[in-house]
Protein backbone atom coordinates (compact mmCIF):
# COMPACT_ATOMS: atom_id res chain seq x y z
CA UNK A 1 0.00 0.00 0.00
CA UNK A 2 1.35 3.42 -0.98
CA UNK A 3 2.01 5.90 1.84
CA UNK A 4 1.36 9.64 1.84
CA UNK A 5 4.94 10.82 2.22
CA UNK A 6 6.32 8.88 -0.74
CA UNK A 7 3.49 9.85 -3.11
CA UNK A 8 3.71 13.49 -2.02
CA UNK A 9 7.49 13.50 -2.45
CA UNK A 10 7.15 12.39 -6.09
CA UNK A 11 4.76 15.20 -6.95
CA UNK A 12 6.21 18.00 -4.83
CA UNK A 13 9.18 19.02 -7.06
CA UNK A 14 7.09 19.47 -10.22
CA UNK A 15 6.73 23.13 -11.11
CA UNK A 16 8.41 24.38 -7.95
CA UNK A 17 10.41 27.62 -8.28
CA UNK A 18 13.40 28.78 -6.29
CA UNK A 19 11.23 30.84 -3.92
CA UNK A 20 9.20 27.77 -3.00
CA UNK A 21 6.19 28.82 -5.04
CA UNK A 22 4.58 26.68 -7.74
CA UNK A 23 4.14 27.59 -11.39
CA UNK A 24 2.00 24.81 -12.84
CA UNK A 25 0.00 26.89 -15.29
CA UNK A 26 -2.34 24.89 -17.49
CA UNK A 27 -0.84 23.18 -20.53
CA UNK A 28 2.76 24.19 -19.76
CA UNK A 29 5.72 21.86 -19.22
CA UNK A 30 5.07 21.76 -15.47
CA UNK A 31 1.40 20.92 -15.97
CA UNK A 32 2.32 18.19 -18.47
CA UNK A 33 4.73 16.70 -15.91
CA UNK A 34 2.01 16.73 -13.25
CA UNK A 35 -0.40 15.04 -15.64
CA UNK A 36 2.22 12.37 -16.33
CA UNK A 37 2.56 11.88 -12.58
CA UNK A 38 -1.22 11.28 -12.50
CA UNK A 39 -0.92 8.62 -15.21
CA UNK A 40 1.85 6.89 -13.29
CA UNK A 41 -0.21 6.74 -10.09
CA UNK A 42 -3.16 5.28 -11.95
CA UNK A 43 -0.92 2.62 -13.52
CA UNK A 44 0.73 1.82 -10.19
CA UNK A 45 -2.62 1.29 -8.48
CA UNK A 46 -4.08 -0.73 -11.33
CA UNK A 47 -6.64 1.91 -12.27
CA UNK A 48 -7.83 2.46 -15.85
CA UNK A 49 -6.98 5.88 -17.26
CA UNK A 50 -9.49 7.94 -19.23
CA UNK A 51 -8.55 11.41 -20.52
CA UNK A 52 -11.56 13.27 -21.85
CA UNK A 53 -11.69 15.79 -24.74
CA UNK A 54 -11.65 18.71 -22.26
CA UNK A 55 -8.36 17.58 -20.76
CA UNK A 56 -9.76 16.17 -17.53
CA UNK A 57 -8.03 12.99 -16.34
CA UNK A 58 -10.02 10.13 -14.79
CA UNK A 59 -8.50 7.08 -13.08
CA UNK A 60 -11.09 4.33 -12.64
CA UNK A 61 -11.25 1.60 -10.03
CA UNK A 62 -13.78 -0.74 -11.58
CA UNK A 63 -15.62 -0.23 -14.84
CA UNK A 64 -16.77 3.32 -15.62
CA UNK A 65 -20.52 3.35 -15.11
CA UNK A 66 -23.38 5.59 -13.97
CA UNK A 67 -23.72 6.13 -10.23
CA UNK A 68 -19.99 5.99 -9.52
CA UNK A 69 -18.38 7.69 -6.55
CA UNK A 70 -15.82 10.25 -7.81
CA UNK A 71 -13.20 12.12 -5.83
CA UNK A 72 -10.20 14.27 -6.67
CA UNK A 73 -9.33 17.91 -7.36
CA UNK A 74 -6.74 19.58 -9.64
CA UNK A 75 -2.96 19.76 -10.17
CA UNK A 76 -2.48 23.17 -11.82
CA UNK A 77 -1.62 26.27 -9.79
CA UNK A 78 -1.80 30.04 -9.80
CA UNK A 79 1.53 31.77 -10.56
CA UNK A 80 3.68 31.38 -7.45
CA UNK A 81 1.06 29.31 -5.67
CA UNK A 82 1.30 26.94 -2.73
CA UNK A 83 1.97 23.22 -2.70
CA UNK A 84 -1.35 21.99 -1.33
CA UNK A 85 -4.08 23.82 -3.26
CA UNK A 86 -5.42 21.07 -5.51
CA UNK A 87 -2.68 18.41 -5.28
CA UNK A 88 -3.60 17.49 -1.71
CA UNK A 89 -7.03 16.42 -2.93
CA UNK A 90 -5.63 14.30 -5.77
CA UNK A 91 -3.01 12.57 -3.62
CA UNK A 92 -5.55 11.93 -0.85
CA UNK A 93 -8.00 10.51 -3.38
CA UNK A 94 -5.50 7.99 -4.74
CA UNK A 95 -4.53 6.94 -1.20
CA UNK A 96 -8.15 6.54 -0.09
CA UNK A 97 -8.99 4.34 -3.10
CA UNK A 98 -5.84 2.29 -2.51
CA UNK A 99 -6.87 1.72 1.09
CA UNK A 100 -10.45 0.78 0.27
CA UNK A 101 -10.19 -1.14 -3.00
CA UNK A 102 -13.98 -0.82 -3.17
CA UNK A 103 -16.42 -3.10 -4.95
CA UNK A 104 -18.39 -0.21 -6.41
CA UNK A 105 -16.82 1.81 -9.29
CA UNK A 106 -14.84 4.74 -7.94
CA UNK A 107 -12.87 7.32 -9.93
CA UNK A 108 -10.12 9.79 -9.09
CA UNK A 109 -10.24 12.94 -11.24
CA UNK A 110 -7.76 15.68 -12.05
CA UNK A 111 -9.78 18.58 -13.43
CA UNK A 112 -7.88 20.61 -16.01
CA UNK A 113 -7.13 24.33 -15.64
CA UNK A 114 -8.95 24.82 -12.34
CA UNK A 115 -7.11 27.98 -11.33
CA UNK A 116 -7.47 29.92 -14.57
CA UNK A 117 -3.97 31.26 -13.99
CA UNK A 118 -3.06 31.25 -17.67
CA UNK A 119 -6.26 31.88 -19.63
CA UNK A 120 -8.21 33.89 -17.05
CA UNK A 121 -11.27 31.69 -16.47
CA UNK A 122 -11.23 29.37 -13.48
CA UNK A 123 -12.56 25.77 -13.30
CA UNK A 124 -12.41 25.45 -17.09
CA UNK A 125 -12.22 21.65 -17.14
CA UNK A 126 -15.35 21.17 -15.04
CA UNK A 127 -17.15 24.09 -16.70
CA UNK A 128 -16.58 22.54 -20.13
CA UNK A 129 -17.62 19.10 -18.89
CA UNK A 130 -20.91 20.44 -17.52
CA UNK A 131 -21.56 22.84 -20.39
CA UNK A 132 -21.51 25.92 -18.15
CA UNK A 133 -19.04 27.50 -20.60
CA UNK A 134 -19.20 27.00 -24.33
CA UNK A 135 -16.31 25.31 -26.12
CA UNK A 136 -16.08 28.13 -28.66
CA UNK A 137 -15.73 30.81 -26.02
CA UNK A 138 -13.18 28.75 -24.09
CA UNK A 139 -11.11 27.98 -27.18
CA UNK A 140 -10.82 31.71 -27.97
CA UNK A 141 -9.38 32.65 -24.57
CA UNK A 142 -5.82 33.95 -24.74
CA UNK A 143 -2.89 34.01 -22.35
CA UNK A 144 -0.54 36.95 -21.74
CA UNK A 145 1.55 35.96 -24.77
CA UNK A 146 -1.48 35.88 -27.08
CA UNK A 147 -1.65 32.08 -27.31
CA UNK A 148 -5.23 30.86 -27.54
CA UNK A 149 -6.51 27.97 -25.48
CA UNK A 150 -7.29 26.19 -28.76
CA UNK A 151 -3.62 26.45 -29.72
CA UNK A 152 -2.55 25.18 -26.28
CA UNK A 153 -4.96 22.26 -26.60
CA UNK A 154 -3.55 21.29 -29.99
CA UNK A 155 0.00 21.50 -28.67
CA UNK A 156 -1.02 19.00 -25.99
CA UNK A 157 -2.75 16.56 -28.31
CA UNK A 158 -6.35 17.72 -27.77
CA UNK A 159 -8.79 18.49 -30.57
CA UNK A 160 -10.69 21.78 -29.97
CA UNK A 161 -13.48 20.45 -32.14
CA UNK A 162 -14.24 17.72 -29.58
CA UNK A 163 -14.27 19.98 -26.52
CA UNK A 164 -17.46 20.93 -24.73
CA UNK A 165 -20.33 19.50 -22.72
CA UNK A 166 -19.93 15.78 -22.08
CA UNK A 167 -23.20 14.44 -20.66
CA UNK A 168 -22.06 10.84 -21.01
CA UNK A 169 -19.06 11.26 -18.71
CA UNK A 170 -20.91 13.61 -16.38
CA UNK A 171 -23.69 11.04 -16.14
CA UNK A 172 -21.26 8.53 -14.61
CA UNK A 173 -20.76 10.75 -11.55
CA UNK A 174 -23.24 9.62 -8.93
CA UNK A 175 -21.61 11.70 -6.21
CA UNK A 176 -18.48 13.86 -6.10
CA UNK A 177 -16.35 14.49 -2.99
CA UNK A 178 -13.46 16.96 -3.17
CA UNK A 179 -10.82 17.25 -0.46
CA UNK A 180 -8.94 20.55 -0.34
CA UNK A 181 -6.57 22.41 1.93
CA UNK A 182 -8.46 25.14 3.78
CA UNK A 183 -7.89 28.61 2.40
CA UNK A 184 -8.35 30.45 5.67
CA UNK A 185 -8.10 29.86 9.43
CA UNK A 186 -11.54 28.65 10.51
CA UNK A 187 -10.27 25.14 11.27
CA UNK A 188 -7.33 26.57 13.21
CA UNK A 189 -9.76 28.59 15.31
CA UNK A 190 -12.04 25.56 15.76
CA UNK A 191 -9.12 23.34 16.77
CA UNK A 192 -10.01 20.48 14.42
CA UNK A 193 -7.99 19.01 11.53
CA UNK A 194 -10.81 18.43 9.05
CA UNK A 195 -13.99 20.32 8.18
CA UNK A 196 -16.97 19.88 5.86
CA UNK A 197 -18.02 22.64 3.47
CA UNK A 198 -21.51 24.11 3.70
CA UNK A 199 -21.27 26.41 0.68
CA UNK A 200 -19.04 28.05 -1.91
CA UNK A 201 -19.64 31.78 -2.24
CA UNK A 202 -20.73 33.33 -5.55
CA UNK A 203 -17.78 34.96 -7.29
CA UNK A 204 -16.61 36.40 -10.58
CA UNK A 205 -13.86 38.19 -12.47
CA UNK A 206 -14.17 41.47 -14.34
CA UNK A 207 -11.76 43.29 -16.68
CA UNK A 208 -11.54 47.08 -16.61
CA UNK A 209 -9.78 48.70 -19.58
CA UNK A 210 -8.82 52.35 -19.22
CA UNK A 211 -7.81 54.05 -22.50
CA UNK A 212 -5.86 57.31 -22.43
CA UNK A 213 -3.23 59.00 -24.56
CA UNK A 214 0.41 58.01 -24.50
CA UNK A 215 2.97 60.78 -24.18
CA UNK A 216 6.35 61.81 -22.76
CA UNK A 217 6.64 61.74 -18.97
CA UNK A 218 8.94 64.75 -18.85
CA UNK A 219 7.54 67.14 -21.44
CA UNK A 220 3.77 66.76 -21.01
CA UNK A 221 2.15 69.18 -18.56
CA UNK A 222 -0.07 67.57 -15.90
CA UNK A 223 -3.05 69.55 -17.16
CA UNK A 224 -2.57 68.18 -20.70
CA UNK A 225 -2.49 64.50 -19.77
CA UNK A 226 -5.00 61.70 -20.28
CA UNK A 227 -3.30 59.20 -17.99
CA UNK A 228 -5.27 55.93 -17.62
CA UNK A 229 -3.25 54.87 -14.57
CA UNK A 230 -4.87 57.58 -12.43
CA UNK A 231 -8.48 56.31 -12.68
CA UNK A 232 -7.14 52.76 -12.37
CA UNK A 233 -5.54 53.67 -9.03
CA UNK A 234 -8.79 55.29 -7.90
CA UNK A 235 -10.69 52.13 -8.86
CA UNK A 236 -8.42 49.86 -6.80
CA UNK A 237 -9.25 51.88 -3.67
CA UNK A 238 -12.92 52.05 -4.61
CA UNK A 239 -13.07 48.27 -4.82
CA UNK A 240 -11.83 47.95 -1.26
CA UNK A 241 -14.42 50.42 0.03
CA UNK A 242 -17.28 48.84 -1.94
CA UNK A 243 -16.44 45.41 -0.54
CA UNK A 244 -16.35 46.73 3.03
CA UNK A 245 -19.73 48.41 2.54
CA UNK A 246 -21.30 45.21 1.15
CA UNK A 247 -19.81 42.68 3.56
CA UNK A 248 -18.01 41.04 0.64
CA UNK A 249 -14.43 40.80 -0.60
CA UNK A 250 -12.88 42.38 -3.68
CA UNK A 251 -9.35 42.17 -5.02
CA UNK A 252 -7.36 43.72 -7.84
CA UNK A 253 -4.52 41.25 -8.12
CA UNK A 254 -3.46 41.75 -11.71
CA UNK A 255 -2.56 44.94 -13.59
CA UNK A 256 -1.19 45.67 -17.05
CA UNK A 257 0.08 49.04 -18.26
CA UNK A 258 1.06 49.85 -21.83
CA UNK A 259 3.63 50.60 -23.06
CA UNK A 260 5.10 50.00 -19.62
CA UNK A 261 8.04 52.43 -19.86
CA UNK A 262 9.15 54.39 -16.79
CA UNK A 263 9.50 57.58 -18.81
CA UNK A 264 6.23 57.31 -20.72
CA UNK A 265 2.66 58.19 -19.84
CA UNK A 266 0.60 55.06 -20.42
CA UNK A 267 -1.83 54.84 -23.32
CA UNK A 268 -3.76 51.95 -21.77
CA UNK A 269 -4.12 50.45 -18.31
CA UNK A 270 -6.03 47.30 -17.42
CA UNK A 271 -7.13 45.96 -14.05
CA UNK A 272 -8.74 42.63 -13.27
CA UNK A 273 -11.25 42.64 -10.41
CA UNK A 274 -12.11 39.52 -8.38
CA UNK A 275 -15.26 39.94 -6.27
CA UNK A 276 -16.89 37.42 -3.92
CA UNK A 277 -19.53 37.36 -1.23
CA UNK A 278 -22.04 35.23 0.65
CA UNK A 279 -24.88 36.30 -1.69
CA UNK A 280 -24.97 37.15 -5.39
CA UNK A 281 -26.64 40.49 -4.69
CA UNK A 282 -23.71 41.59 -2.54
CA UNK A 283 -21.19 40.70 -5.25
CA UNK A 284 -23.18 42.38 -8.00
CA UNK A 285 -23.53 45.44 -5.79
CA UNK A 286 -19.76 45.64 -5.37
CA UNK A 287 -19.19 45.46 -9.11
CA UNK A 288 -21.85 48.10 -9.77
CA UNK A 289 -20.24 50.47 -7.24
CA UNK A 290 -16.76 49.84 -8.66
CA UNK A 291 -17.99 50.44 -12.20
CA UNK A 292 -19.58 53.77 -11.25
CA UNK A 293 -16.40 54.86 -9.47
CA UNK A 294 -14.27 53.84 -12.45
CA UNK A 295 -16.48 55.74 -14.89
CA UNK A 296 -16.47 58.87 -12.76
CA UNK A 297 -12.68 58.79 -12.28
CA UNK A 298 -12.13 58.11 -15.97
CA UNK A 299 -14.29 61.06 -16.98
CA UNK A 300 -12.45 63.32 -14.54
CA UNK A 301 -9.10 62.40 -16.13
CA UNK A 302 -10.35 62.48 -19.76
CA UNK A 303 -9.91 58.72 -20.09
CA UNK A 304 -12.17 56.08 -21.59
CA UNK A 305 -13.18 52.97 -19.66
CA UNK A 306 -14.85 49.65 -20.55
CA UNK A 307 -15.88 46.98 -18.04
CA UNK A 308 -16.40 43.36 -19.10
CA UNK A 309 -17.37 40.28 -17.11
CA UNK A 310 -14.86 37.52 -17.85
CA UNK A 311 -16.33 34.80 -15.67
CA UNK A 312 -19.09 34.23 -13.17
CA UNK A 313 -19.87 31.39 -10.78
CA UNK A 314 -23.10 31.32 -8.83
CA UNK A 315 -21.37 29.30 -6.13
CA UNK A 316 -23.19 26.45 -4.46
CA UNK A 317 -24.89 25.45 -1.26
CA UNK A 318 -24.09 21.79 -0.74
CA UNK A 319 -27.06 19.52 -0.13
CA UNK A 320 -27.91 19.17 3.55
CA UNK A 321 -28.53 15.40 3.50
CA UNK A 322 -25.23 14.56 1.81
CA UNK A 323 -23.40 17.09 3.98
CA UNK A 324 -24.76 15.49 7.16
CA UNK A 325 -23.81 12.05 5.90
CA UNK A 326 -20.28 13.20 5.13
CA UNK A 327 -19.92 15.00 8.48
CA UNK A 328 -21.16 11.93 10.34
CA UNK A 329 -18.61 9.70 8.60
CA UNK A 330 -15.78 12.15 9.36
CA UNK A 331 -16.75 12.57 13.00
CA UNK A 332 -17.01 8.80 13.46
CA UNK A 333 -13.49 8.38 12.13
CA UNK A 334 -11.75 11.42 13.67
CA UNK A 335 -13.90 12.13 16.71
CA UNK A 336 -14.71 15.70 15.69
CA UNK A 337 -15.63 17.81 12.68
CA UNK A 338 -16.79 21.34 11.96
CA UNK A 339 -18.75 22.85 9.09
CA UNK A 340 -17.77 26.02 7.24
CA UNK A 341 -18.39 28.01 4.05
CA UNK A 342 -15.63 29.13 1.71
CA UNK A 343 -15.00 32.11 -0.53
CA UNK A 344 -12.73 30.09 -2.81
CA UNK A 345 -14.04 28.58 -6.03
CA UNK A 346 -13.90 24.83 -6.61
CA UNK A 347 -14.82 22.21 -9.21
CA UNK A 348 -17.19 20.71 -6.63
CA UNK A 349 -19.34 23.85 -6.85
CA UNK A 350 -19.44 23.62 -10.67
CA UNK A 351 -20.63 20.03 -10.49
CA UNK A 352 -23.16 20.88 -7.79
CA UNK A 353 -24.49 23.66 -10.01
CA UNK A 354 -25.00 21.06 -12.75
CA UNK A 355 -27.12 18.91 -10.43
CA UNK A 356 -24.45 16.44 -9.30
CA UNK A 357 -24.58 15.62 -5.56
CA UNK A 358 -21.31 17.07 -4.27
CA UNK A 359 -19.50 17.63 -0.99
CA UNK A 360 -16.17 19.03 0.16
CA UNK A 361 -13.69 18.31 2.94
CA UNK A 362 -11.12 20.84 4.12
CA UNK A 363 -7.80 20.08 5.81
CA UNK A 364 -6.45 22.55 8.37
CA UNK A 365 -3.94 25.12 7.14
CA UNK A 366 -1.99 26.51 10.13
CA UNK A 367 -0.92 29.68 8.29
CA UNK A 368 -4.35 30.35 6.84
CA UNK A 369 -2.53 31.52 3.71
CA UNK A 370 -3.27 30.21 0.22
CA UNK A 371 -2.19 31.02 -3.35
CA UNK A 372 1.23 31.70 -1.82
CA UNK A 373 4.24 29.57 -0.84
CA UNK A 374 3.28 30.02 2.84
CA UNK A 375 0.27 27.74 2.28
CA UNK A 376 0.76 24.76 4.59
CA UNK A 377 -0.58 21.60 6.19
CA UNK A 378 1.11 19.26 8.65
CA UNK A 379 1.70 15.63 7.75
CA UNK A 380 -0.53 14.65 10.68
CA UNK A 381 -3.41 16.75 9.37
CA UNK A 382 -2.89 15.48 5.82
CA UNK A 383 -3.13 11.92 7.13
CA UNK A 384 -6.28 12.88 9.05
CA UNK A 385 -7.68 14.15 5.78
CA UNK A 386 -6.90 10.84 4.07
CA UNK A 387 -8.57 9.02 6.95
CA UNK A 388 -11.63 11.26 6.68
CA UNK A 389 -11.90 10.87 2.90
CA UNK A 390 -11.48 7.12 3.20
CA UNK A 391 -14.34 6.99 5.74
CA UNK A 392 -16.57 9.08 3.46
CA UNK A 393 -15.84 6.97 0.37
CA UNK A 394 -16.33 3.77 2.35
CA UNK A 395 -19.79 4.97 3.38
CA UNK A 396 -20.78 6.26 -0.06
CA UNK A 397 -19.43 3.23 -1.94
CA UNK A 398 -20.89 0.66 0.42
Amino acid sequence: MTDFSSMWAELAPIGRAGDGGYHRLAWTDADRAARQWFREQARRLGMALDEDPNGNQWAWWGSPSPGAVVTGSHLDSVPGGGAFDGPLGVVSAFLAVDRLRPRRPVAVVNFADEEGGRFGVATLGSRLLTGSIGAGRAAALTDAAGVTLAEAWRANGLDPGRAGADPSRLGRVGVFVELHVEQGRRLVDAGVPVGVATAVWPHGRWRLDFTGRGDHAGTTRLADRSDPVLPLAHTVLAARQAAEDAGAVATVGRLAVRPGAVNAIASRATAWLDARGPEEAAVRGVVEAVTKSAEAAAAHHAVGVAVAEESWSAGATFGADLRRRVATAVAARLGSVTELPTGAGHDAAVLAGAGVPAAMLFVRNPTGTSHDPAESASVEDCLAGVDALTAVLEDLAS
